[in-house]
């Protein structure tokens, strides 16, 4: 497959890429995206190397991938004014989560036994792998809802797992609270001034101080989460001197707040209209100030009554509406969709690499690969993204899938090389060229 045949946009955002990397492994960067896109079943990185036409210098091939995990940083920078086009505003709205991806067999650095969010049938309540701190941007299409969008992923190593050779590479220990601050202070010194604000909806598990203090140390950011439902809140301090009082007035207020009594109280209950998960809904909820220590400070907080009981949300800024609480909330779940498409559909984490700066590039290479898709499919019709004449049984006016997103892209690059090879003639090389490979994709 010729670079040629790649759409103008995937092309030029991704040599915006290569161009970060060693100027010798550029073409090669290039290259292997052919193969991430039409690799076929165990997507390992010898399966990219097929697709990709590489052979001979496989080698430069894991060098490139080890290459580009060693400057996440700087590549991933490259999607953000990409991603702004999208939905511009001044206002840019980020998630953060956590997800595994097991892996098997002896001398995979980095890997370790983690705790697994999704026991399967056997109820495994552990797993043998990496954990990928997730930074994504989240944005809201005018026909699909709220898509998050990789830029950025940091592998989690515990503490224990951290060997002398992963020192000797560079690699230090962070917990996974520190990965998630470091994502955030990468993206407000690389967000234009333009932007107002950054909005960052992260997991329950993230609400805590390593994190919530750069609420309060960035003037940009405002965090939104779920709220512990022991939570130890106060009540607001004094605005005002008593006689004779000296120094700063007290930042947090001395009566403890209830949040059980808060919401087991019949009074003070208001229904509020916010569009969660695609659709307008009305929620019953109770609003409040409160000072919180691990927020430095002031939040808002929200609590919900839901079918099954109540749940509590906050945000650092007090000036933000308990709807826009809510609908926060409900677009970090978007996320959630992204990893199930990068290990469904891409095959994140089956790379099958062993060196620690291979796997990040790998995983990474994986995220921006997902982001790419969803911004060149951004702008495009229904119809052209979901072709379902051989599914007559399927619904077809269902939103398309990433996974359709991703066979249009393959369709539309295999018809640009088979015309060209049509143009020159059953005869000549590059036509069988194309031959070759085509009766080589085949079961």
């Amino acid at each position: 497959m010729s670079l040629s045949h790649l759409p103008p946009f995937v092309s030029a955002l991704l040599y915006a890429l290569a161009h970060c990397l060693d100027r010798r492994l550029q073409d090669r960067f290039v290259q292997l995206y052919i193969g991430v896109l039409f690799a076929r079943g165990r997507r390992t990185v010898t399966a990219w190397f097929r697709a990709a036409g590489i052979s001979a210098e496989f080698r430069q091939g894991y060098r490139t991938v080890s290459a580009a995990g060693r400057d996440i940083p700087t590549l991933s920078r490259r999607l953000l004014p990409a991603i702004q086009q999208l939905q511009p505003s001044k206002r840019l709205c980020v998630a953060i989560d956590d997800t595994p991806t097991p892996r098997w067999g002896p001398c995979v650095e980095g890997a370790g036994i983690h705790h697994n969010p999704n026991p399967g049938p056997a109820g495994e309540k552990y797993l043998y792998g990496h954990v990928w701190v997730t930074l994504a941007a989240l944005v809201r299409h005018p026909t699909e809802g709220v898509h998050a969008l990789p830029l950025r992923a940091e592998l989690y190593v515990r503490r224990k797992d951290v060997t002398p050779e992963l020192k000797a590479q560079g690699f230090a220990f962070a917990t996974k609270l520190e990965r998630a601050a470091e994502q955030i202070r990468w993206l407000d010194s690389w967000v234009p001034p333009a932007v107002e604000g950054i909005d960052a909806a992260v997991d329950g598990a993230y609400a805590k101080r390593p994190v919530l203090k750069l609420g309060r140390q960035l003037k940009r950011l405002t965090l939104f989460s779920r709220l512990a439902k022991n939570a130890a809140l106060r009540t607001l301090p004094p605005t005002k001197r008593r006689f004779g009082q000296r120094g700063p007035l007290p930042t947090y207020g001395k009566e403890r707040i209830d949040l059980r009594k808060r919401a087991g109280h019949k009074r003070g209950w208001q229904e509020v209209a916010c569009v969660q998960y695609g659709e307008n809904v009305t929620k019953r909820i109770k609003t409040f100030l409160a000072t919180w220590r691990p927020a430095g400070g002031l939040i808002r907080v929200v609590l919900v009554m839901e079918e099954d009981g109540w749940r509590a949300y906050f945000c650092t800024d007090p000036g933000r509406t308990a709807q826009e609480i809510l609908e926060k909330a409900a677009d970090r779940g978007a996320i959630e969709e992204t990893f199930k498409d990068l290990k469904e559909v891409w095959g994140a984490g089956q790379q099958q690499v062993r060196n620690l700066w291979a796997n990040v590039g790998a995983f990474n290479m994986n995220g921006w690969m997902y982001s790419m898709v969803e911004m060149w499919a951004w702008q495009r019709e229904h119809e052209e993204l979901v072709d379902r004449r051989a599914c007559p049984w399927d619904n077809p006016d269902r939103r398309a899938s990433h996974a359709d997103k991703r066979k249009t892209l393959q369709r539309q690059m295999l018809r640009s090389e088979t015309l060209e090879a049509l143009r020159e003639g059953p005869d000549s090389e590059g036509f069988q060229q194309w031959l070759d490979r085509l009766l080589g994709w085949m079961p």
